[in-house]
């Protein structure tokens, strides 16, 4: 499938023989190229463009800087950081403020093509009906079933219909209902999330539909409820599953009218919220059971989204612990790095991100060690056999090791040294290959 040549990509470096190099590719790629030789040039470009490449050192002004401007001004614009190995932790803080992606100089021309074509959906990037598959700030998505997640996302947010968040706890459900909410119609309205496990059973119907004054024992003045609160904006309902049976149909009735009645109210009142629910159970065998209303389980299961669990996206994992560590300014030794990856994440992404909280803590400098991580995951592989041989855990990690170096290798012997081939072939995403070549000192 042809590039648009229409397409204005922003180059700005201020190294000519590197600027004529970019801007030569991107022609001979088909994208129409627009040199920018220092910072001033591409905030006098940013209306001019789709798509913006920029250096991280600038004769003018940071690179960093005109990121920070253009989030201002163009928060919309598309930015990949250039930059050199010793920028990359900037380069990363920067993603967390709104870059895209970075790519490390010297620029493999064929990564950089790679990347604008993502960018810009040419010539063959994901998007749903309503335009591209973006995703929120500090979120991880690194593994195709990720990925996978927010093209559904993308694909349901415009649209008013329920949502079925299913995944174990811990996988992150609220983000993604967070995730829908900010790409729907109704940002900018009420997030409201109700967590249906942790209320009394006696409150919950107060909760979600309010009360008037005196209509129970405590209730001294009327108070509103969460469908009220959320009024043309998102209501989430976490850990829905746990709704005792009494009070379900009046949840079906909401759904299915859009009224209802606050506890001790005479009249009904409307409400116009868009409802997404998550639970951990298997709802269908639960209403097949009897222990959950059917006729409510397929008014919640208008779009479901199952999202995988930790131990089936690895290639989150570091990216993750990248992320959770910004803010200590910590960062994992090769080792440490190695047993986050053979650990099996039953508490998924929150067992992650309280792990890290340790281990930050536990951490004599700015690098966590493999000491510095819980007893349970030092020892995780060598608790799986019965052998009772001293030093299991090292061969494990380190045949695993070796295993994964070779096919990098190989991968890359294959493909002339091209990173984004060889990721391909290894069937892991660009990132994560570098996050692995870092960590093997390849």
């Amino acid at each position: 499938m042809p590039r648009d040549a229409s397409v204005p990509i922003a180059v700005v470096d201020d190294d000519p023989a590197q600027l004529r190099l970019l801007t030569n590719a991107l022609e001979r790629a088909g994208y129409a190229p627009i040199p920018c030789p220092d910072g001033a040039a591409a905030l006098a470009q940013a209306d001019a463009c789709r798509l913006m490449l920029l250096d991280v050192r600038l004769p003018d002004m940071s690179g960093l800087e005109v990121l920070a401007r253009l989030r201002e001004t163009h928060p919309a614009l598309p930015i990949v950081l250039l930059t050199a190995y010793i920028d990359v932790r900037d380069a990363v803080a920067a993603i967390k403020n709104g870059a895209l992606d970075y790519i490390e100089k010297p620029v493999d021309l064929d990564e950089l093509i790679a990347a604008v074509d993502d960018a810009v959906g040419e010539p063959g990037r994901s998007t749903s009906a309503s335009g591209e598959v973006s995703l929120p700030k500090g979120v991880v998505a690194e593994s195709s079933g990720m990925a996978g997640v927010f093209h559904q996302v993308a694909r349901v947010a415009p649209e008013d219909a329920a949502v079925l968040l299913l995944g174990e706890s811990g996988v992150g459900k609220e983000i993604v209902a967070a995730a829908i909410h900010e790409q729907s119609n109704r940002a900018g309205r009420p997030f409201v999330r109700v967590d249906c496990g942790a209320l009394p059973e006696s409150l919950i119907e107060s909760e979600l539909f309010g009360h008037e004054k005196g209509a129970f024992t405590g209730a001294s003045v009327a108070r509103k409820g969460r469908f009220e609160e959320a009024g043309g904006g998102t209501l989430f309902l976490d850990e829905v599953g746990e709704l005792p049976l009494p009070l379900q149909p009046a949840l079906l009735g909401v759904l299915e009218t859009g009224q209802f009645r606050p506890v001790g109210a005479e009249r009904v009142r409307h409400c116009d919220v868009r409802l997404i629910a998550a639970t951990n159970r298997d709802l269908e065998r639960e209403a097949a059971e009897g222990r959950f209303r059917q006729d409510l389980f397929y008014r919640l299961n208008v779009f479901p989204i199952v999202i995988p669990p930790l131990r089936e996206r690895k290639e989150d994992i570091l990216p993750l612990a990248e992320l959770f560590l910004h803010e200590p300014r910590k960062k994992l030794s090769p080792a440490a790095e190695r047993i986050l990856m053979s650990y099996d994440w039953p508490g998924n992404v929150r067992e992650l991100r309280n792990v890290l909280a340790r281990a930050a803590i536990m951490a004599n400098g700015a690098t966590i060690l493999p000491a510095d991580l819980p007893p349970a995951l030092q020892h995780q592989p060598a608790a799986s056999g019965n052998d009772g041989s001293s030093g299991r855990e090292g061969v494990l990690i380190g045949d695993m090791e070796a295993i994964q170096r070779q096919a990098i290798l190989e991968a890359l012997e294959k493909t002339g040294g091209n990173k984004t081939r060889a990721a391909e072939l290894l069937g892991i995403s660009r990132r994560n290959l570098i996050y692995k070549l870092r960590a093997y000192g390849m």
